[in-house]
C-alpha cells in the first residue's frame, strides 16, 4: 500500500479579501458593529470561500459511525449494539441529526467506518468498513498505522466525491467519548479528567470508573505522542475517517460546520496535522459533554450556539445551518448606506 499522502492545505490569509468583506458588512444599514457576532460569521465564510460574495452550495452532513473495542471495558452506559442500531434509525430518518438535516434541506450521508454489523446495501449508506471495531485500547493499541491510515485515505476519498462547498460533521459510536477525550488528553497536554465526562448517561461512579480506565489506555500507548501516532493508538475508525474527511474539505475550501465533542476531537487530530485547518471551520456549538468546553478552548474557537445538548450525530451542526446561510444573505442581500439613500451617520461625522 502507498504512504499516506495527505492533501495540501495552505494559508487563507487574504488582506485585500479581508479589507473588502469588512468595507461590505460596515456599509450595511445597521449601526457599525451592530450585526455582532453574525458579521464575524459572514467574514469567516468569505475567507474559506474566497470570495466577498460567498454562497453556500449543496450542503452535506456525514454521519460518520464505528464501533470501539475500548467500550467492553464498561465506559458506556449503552451496549455496542446501540451502533448499528442507529445507523438503521438514521437511514430510516428517525433519529434527530435526521430530522433536523430534512428540515433544512441538508443532504445526509451515513458511513460505515467500522461496525459491528453487516448492512445491506441501502441508498444513504456507505460502506468504508475497516473492521468490526477497533481493538481495546486499554490494552494497546486501537488500530494498526495501516488501518489508521486507510480509515484516513477513505476519508479524503469520501469528500473528494461529494458536491457541494460545505461539508458538516457528524458521527456515532458507542465509546466514541472515550476515544475523543483520549485523544484530546493526549494532544492537548491536559489531564485526563478534565476532559472524561458522562457520554451517554454515566453516574459519577461510572465517570470515575471510565476514567480510570482511560488512564489505563493512555499508559498503555504511552509513546504514541505525534498526532498520526495518537489516532491510530487511541482513536476509533470514525474519528479517523472523518479526520481525512476534514481534511480534503480544508484543501477544497470547503466550510467545516464541527459538530460536538467527538466531531471537535477529530478537527484537533487534523489541526495538528495541518494547522491551516482551523481556518475553515465553523464550531457549531459547546455541547453539554464534559471535555468540550475545554477542547473548544484549546482550538481557539468560539461555537454559535450553547443549548446544552448531548446528542452528537450531527445534530449541533445542523441546528446551527440556519445562521451560516443568514450571514451569507446578510452580506448578499441587505442593504448597505448607498443603494438603499439612507444616511451614514459615521459619513455625516466625516
Amino acid at each position: 500500500m502507498p504512504p499516506l499522502q495527505l492533501p495540501d492545505i495552505p494559508d487563507l490569509a487574504d488582506p485585500a479579501l479581508a479589507a473588502a468583506l469588512r468595507q461590505r458588512i460596515d456599509r450595511k444599514t445597521v449601526p457599525r458593529g451592530a450585526l455582532g457576532r453574525l458579521a464575524a460569521l459572514a467574514l469567516r465564510l468569505g475567507a474559506i470561500l474566497g470570495t466577498a460574495e460567498p454562497r453556500l452550495s449543496e450542503p452535506q452532513l456525514v454521519v460518520f459511525a464505528a464501533d470501539h473495542g475500548i467500550a467492553a471495558r464498561g465506559v458506556s452506559a449503552y451496549p455496542s449494539d446501540v451502533t448499528w442500531q442507529m445507523v438503521g434509525n438514521f437511514l430510516a430518518g428517525g433519529a434527530a441529526v435526521s430530522v433536523l438535516a430534512r428540515q433544512h434541506g441538508i443532504a445526509q450521508t451515513v458511513v460505515d467506518c467500522g461496525v459491528r454489523h453487516d448492512f445491506d446495501p441501502v441508498p444513504g449508506l456507505v460502506i468504508r468498513k475497516i473492521a468490526p471495531g477497533t481493538q481495546d485500547s486499554s490494552i494497546g493499541p486501537a488500530m494498526s498505522a495501516a488501518q489508521c491510515a486507510q480509515a484516513v485515505r477513505n476519508g479524503i476519498e469520501l469528500v473528494d466525491g461529494l458536491p457541494g462547498n460545505a461539508l458538516l460533521l457528524g458521527e456515532m459510536g458507542i465509546g466514541n467519548t472515550s476515544a475523543a477525550s483520549l485523544l484530546a488528553a493526549r494532544l492537548g497536554g491536559v489531564d485526563v479528567a478534565e476532559v472524561t465526562g458522562a457520554g451517554t448517561g454515566l453516574d459519577a461512579d461510572g465517570i470515575a470508573r471510565k476514567t480510570a480506565v482511560l488512564r489505563q489506555a493512555l499508559a498503555a500507548n504511552a509513546g504514541a505522542a505525534a498526532p498520526f501516532d495518537a489516532l491510530a493508538a487511541l482513536g476509533g475508525f470514525e474519528i479517523a475517517t472523518m479526520t481525512g474527511a476534514v481534511l480534503q474539505a480544508a484543501s477544497q475550501r470547503r466550510v467545516i460546520v464541527v459538530d460536538g465533542f467527538i466531531a471537535s476531537a477529530a478537527v484537533l487530530v487534523a489541526s495538528r496535522l495541518a494547522p491551516p485547518v482551523l481556518q475553515r471551520c465553523v464550531f457549531a456549538h459547546r455541547s453539554d459533554e464534559r471535555g468540550h468546553a475545554r477542547l473548544l478552548q484549546l482550538l481557539g474557537a468560539e461555537p454559535l450556539l450553547d443549548l446544552g445538548l448531548r446528542v452528537g450525530e450531527g445534530s449541533g451542526a445542523a441546528l446551527a445551518w440556519p445562521l451560516l446561510e443568514s450571514a451569507c444573505r446578510i452580506l448578499n442581500e441587505m442593504a448597505s448606506f448607498e443603494s438603499a439613500g439612507v444616511s451614514d451617520r459615521t459619513a455625516a461625522n466625516d
